[in-house]
């Protein structure tokens, strides 16, 4: 049986002009401040959002990118959706863009450059106004269709020579400095690595990190405890496997990422061994799964969220004031040890 609506017609929806008459400023007034224009003084920006809040007014976004050239969307690719690290980056990149006044338009390559490109053509559809591109090491197909094409872009890790480009640089190594000299303080020598894919700058950039901890910390290297993985649960199942099947074995394992390292933790239950008293495993990332583990995984944290404000404002600062020559360039994240119980001392060997 068909349902009748209880609200009453409201009549005609409101346009600009209500807006302009409710805030009592001009109709111009309403579209800068929609526009964001700097020539609107932060008491009148107030007026006119209440007005068109209490008018509960829809802009018509259409019309105002017409008008100012400008879709006031901003377009977010990532590597892998299914990786918890990027749910939450999108999550904190849409909450800053909407606060500003911007849409997101998100896409997932799933690592396959062919996906990646269509992503790519996607947001040139879209006409977004910039790009930041989270892949962390497969970027570079989608240069040629966005900077070449004038689009502002932000990279993460990966520095470009053009006007129009930005980089996020991730100080990895602070983190993993800790990570090792934490697990040396506990009393660890054998320490191993589960690497990301070699395929990914961002990867190969955090084994370095970890061979320079080592080193710096004093501790033995063996190039055959760092095993190359996929940064997914099977990929520290099975880099955790190879290590087994090793005559010496690791007594600590510090993995690329936080999935590698889940992954890392059933494996080692499902080989008997408990976590910490038999090994220790650390990750990388802080996903809000690290602290909900069986231990609570100690972990290198990446804040997500300090990620996404970085992007924002490297795409925000292109699109306002594309001809500063001092605009900056470069923003740096750093990562920091959040000691869990996923390590332990070491247990004593005859």
């Amino acid at each position: 049986m068909a349902r009748r609506s209880n609200r009453k017609a409201s009549g005609k929806l409101p346009d600009i002009r209500a807006v302009a008459a409710l805030a009592k400023v001009s109709i111009a007034t309403v579209s800068r401040t929609i526009n964001s224009s700097p020539l609107v003084s932060e008491r009148l920006n107030q007026r006119v959002w209440q007005a068109i809040r209490q008018l509960n007014y829809l802009p018509n976004t259409h019309a105002r990118t017409l008008v100012s050239g400008r879709s006031r969307i901003f377009g977010i690719i990532v590597e892998n959706i299914t990786n918890p690290f990027f749910p939450d980056l999108i999550q904190s990149f849409e909450s800053i863009a909407v606060a500003n006044g911007y849409e997101i338009l998100v896409s997932s390559t799933n690592s396959d450059p062919a996906v990646l490109a269509a992503c790519a053509r996607r947001m040139l559809e879209r006409k977004v106004d910039g790009v930041a591109v989270m892949t962390f090491g497969e970027e570079e197909p989608v240069l040629d269709q966005l900077v070449h094409r004038g689009i502002p872009i932000v990279l993460a890790e990966f520095k470009l020579d053009d006007p129009k480009a930005s980089t996020i640089l991730l100080d990895y190594s602070t983190g993993i400095h800790a990570a090792v000299r934490h697990l040396a303080e506990l009393g660890h020598r054998d320490i191993a690595f589960l690497a990301g894919p070699h395929s990914l700058h961002s990867a190969i950039t955090r084994e370095n990190d970890f061979r320079s901890a080592m080193q710096s910390t004093g501790l033995p290297l063996q190039n055959k405890w760092i095993i190359e993985c996929d940064h997914t649960l099977k990929g520290g199942v099975t880099g955790f496997e190879q290590l087994q099947g090793l005559s010496a074995r690791p007594t600590g394992i510090v993995c690329s990422n936080d999935m590698t390292a889940i992954g890392v933790l059933r494996a080692a239950y499902m080989a008997g061994l408990r976590v910490p008293h038999d090994l220790s495993v650390i990750g990388l990332d802080d996903i809000d799964f690290a602290e909900y583990t069986l231990p609570p995984l100690t972990t290198i944290r990446l804040s997500r969220a300090e990620l996404a404000r970085a992007a924002f404002e490297a795409l925000r600062m292109q699109v306002q004031d594309p001809r500063n020559p001092k605009l900056q360039r470069e923003f740096l994240v750093s990562t920091s040890l959040v000691v869990r119980d996923s390590t332990a001392a070491p247990p004593q060997r005859s």
